[in-house]
């Protein structure tokens, strides 16, 4: 079991950056060169093991990239998508519309296949709209979307996209590590995820899983040339080193992140932890008269999305200020039609930390003068 590392530092309640643990954090108080051959080592050791956990070996590469998760997303859109490509994007959620917006810079065409906020992508509306446009050549999916935590279904939707002969590639940026992924039964061309999320290392570093055969044929599609995964991926093969100076301490926090997480039991028990914590605080919040925006059923054990209660005094910044000077930090809601806030599960961190939380929320409430009934479960 994880255990919040001793610091005085607020307990991130987010769906990253997110708290680490002492060890990870602890990896990162050594410089390393750019050019050694013991930091190329800790890359090509990351990049196995972020394969494996996809179980991609023997068909996908790994490719790392400077930034945040959204500059790994652009560069396998960017990279991957043929300049006359066109793409469909389930849109269920901010990050689909973040896909759709990158789309529109990069001047690829696409397809926005509209779904509610509380609703999952239908895989059956996909295949429709694939069987009624055949100039379709890719579909962009977000696994689990961080506006709301909804889980969309990633393997019904890699089946049918693959029936219709056109490529997936997947935002996991919220689910790998913590949601199985097989590439070996969910077909996709690029799994695209960051540093500092469900694998509990630091911000600052994307990586997509990617088909090699997909990738080796993607040479001159990038707009770009920091963002061109073919070219990054090349120079590593030829020279084991990034092409432009690595993010070396978060790369070396990863790697320790990583060996945190074979100890811990690797994704089964990892999945098991952020359960138990999303359970701690479904429960808590509720009996504090809170109301999840989404049922259970379509509910990723990442980050909870909460109705804001309707008391004239509420205000989310108030409300902010006040858990912050008790430890905690939440984030606001992504919605924009209706008032809510987020509670990560995720990060180094237990279920005492998450009861510790719901005693400051209760306190926060009282000092605030907000007076709550206990929400019905369903």
């Amino acid at each position: 079991m994880t255990t919040r590392p001793a610091t005085d530092d607020p307990v991130l309640l987010t769906p990253g950056p997110l708290t680490t643990s002492a060890a990870t954090r602890a990896a990162m108080l050594h410089d390393r060169g750019s050019w050694d051959a013991a930091f190329n080592a800790l890359t090509a050791s990351v990049c196995r093991d972020l394969v494996s956990i996809a179980h991609g070996e023997g068909t996908h590469v790994c490719v790392p990239l400077q930034g945040s998760g959204t500059f790994a997303v652009e560069a396998a859109l960017g990279t991957l998508v043929p300049r006359a490509g066109r793409v469909l994007v389930p849109d269920n959620g901010a990050y689909c519309r973040r896909i759709l917006r990158i789309l529109e810079i990069l001047g690829r065409d696409a397809v926005a296949l509209r779904f509610g906020e509380d609703e999952v992508t239908d895989a059956a509306r996909i295949g429709e709209a694939l069987a009624a446009d055949p100039s379709i050549t890719h579909v962009a999916m977000v696994h689990c979307e961080t506006g709301t935590g909804i889980l969309n279904p990633l393997d019904a939707i890699a089946d049918v996209v693959a029936r219709h002969g056109r490529r997936l590639i997947v935002d996991a940026m919220s689910s790998f590590g913590a949601i199985d992924i097989d590439l070996r039964e969910t077909p996709a061309d690029a799994v695209v995820t960051a540093s500092g999320k469900c694998l509990e290392g630091v911000p600052g570093m994307g990586m997509a899983i990617v088909r090699q055969a997909t990738l080796e044929s993607a040479q001159g599609n990038s707009h770009s040339l920091s963002l061109d995964l073919h070219d990054q991926w090349r120079y590593m093969l030829a020279t084991t080193q990034w092409r432009f100076t690595p993010p070396t301490h978060v790369v070396a926090a990863l790697h320790a992140a990583l060996a945190q997480y074979r100890d811990e039991g690797g994704l089964p028990a990892r999945a098991a932890r952020y359960r138990a914590q999303c359970t701690a605080l479904v429960d808590g919040m509720r009996a504090l008269g809170f109301v999840p925006f989404l049922p259970a059923a379509v509910q990723a054990p990442i980050i909870v999305t909460f109705h804001a209660p309707g008391d004239p005094t509420w205000g989310f910044p108030e409300f902010y200020r006040r858990m912050r000077e008790r430890g905690f930090i939440l984030y606001p809601g992504k919605l924009t039609q209706v008032d809510t806030f987020r509670v990560g599960c995720i990060g180094a961190i237990s279920t005492g930390d998450i009861g510790r939380m719901l005693d400051a929320v209760a306190a926060t409430l009282a000092d605030m003068g907000i007076r709550m009934e206990p929400a019905d479960a369903h």
